[in-house]
């Protein structure tokens, strides 16, 4: 009998073991697909990458992007995007950069205009932009994102002066910002 209880005993310690591993399995399998949606619509979002040639895997938090860009600034900028992203613990960027020629003739006239300050400018309001889009506490459609050479000017309204300094914040810790001017109007409703 004793050994019966033992055996019983065993049988129910490895099948809650089992079972908790299942668990959590299954949540970290789930947090996994909210991230990957999340990116997927990010990348889907952004007007400046064709995110049908994007491919995103989720593992443990680490989002593996594949597939193909017309640029190096696309591949940063696909990369920023999904690394700004609540859970996003890491990213692992294999895109591949495909140049076609009329890329190529667009590419060399952009940067014989000296753009590439652009580029990095157009990255800069589509990262601020994105994350007030996914951070609840800022009214992210309210606020007008300009940049010029690094410098992120903010303009609209917003609810209260914790949403406004929450923007500012978020506009100043994104990569590549020099400096951050406030024309936000806070409008208590």
């Amino acid at each position: 009998m004793k050994t019966f209880n033992k055996s019983m005993i065993a049988a129910l310690v490895l099948g809650t073991t089992a079972m908790g591993a299942q668990a959590s399995s299954w949540e970290n399998e789930s947090k996994d697909a909210w991230i990957d949606g999340k990116a997927e619509t990010v990348l889907l979002m952004n007007t400046n990458l064709n995110n049908f040639d994007i491919n995103t895997d989720v593992k443990n938090g680490k989002v593996m992007l594949t597939g193909k860009v017309n640029s190096d600034v696309d591949k940063e900028l696909a990369e920023e995007l999904v690394l700004s992203l609540d859970g996003v613990t890491d990213v692992e960027n294999s895109l591949t950069v495909v140049k076609n020629t009329d890329m190529k003739k667009h590419d060399s006239k952009m940067m014989g205009n000296g753009t590439e300050s652009d580029l990095t400018d157009a990255k800069i309001t589509t990262v601020i932009t994105t994350r007030y889009l996914f951070d609840s506490e800022v009214g992210g459609t309210d606020i007008d994102v300009d940049t010029d050479n690094g410098v992120v000017t903010l303009k609209g309204s917003v609810e209260s002066d914790a949403e406004k300094q929450l923007a500012m914040e978020i506009a100043k810790n994104a990569e590549d910002v020099r400096k951050v001017v406030d024309e936000l109007t806070v409008i208590a409703e």
